[in-house]
């Protein structure tokens, strides 16, 4: 059994990664902003899933779709949210993580 590494940070290396952060380091600190952006374009795309998925279902209503693509569309928009819900509840769970430890 190999043993378990062990990560030492000293305040120093601490304060300096925070101060390079905070002062918009390119190098660091630049997470955040792509994965909003990530997050943005994804709830796009689950929206317009479910906008595509209504306008199958009302094209077959109207005698006009394949009932396979309407099958398809909404089951994409069926996956599409199921990801956005597992997404949020990953959020959340690191949220409470978070504001449960010790300060």
């Amino acid at each position: 059994m190999s043993a378990i590494p062990t990560i030492t940070v000293t305040p120093g290396a601490a304060a300096r990664a925070y101060g390079q952060t905070a002062a918009g380091n390119p190098g660091l600190g630049t997470g955040g902003a792509d994965f909003g952006a990530t997050l943005n374009r994804a709830i796009a795309g689950a929206i317009a899933d479910g906008q595509q998925a209504d306008h199958q279902a009302a094209a077959a209503i109207a005698g006009h779709a394949d009932l396979t693509q309407v099958v398809m569309a909404v089951s994409q928009a069926e996956l599409a949210l199921q990801t956005a819900t597992a997404i949020r509840d990953r959020f959340v769970q690191a949220y409470q993580d978070v504001m449960q430890m010790p300060m």
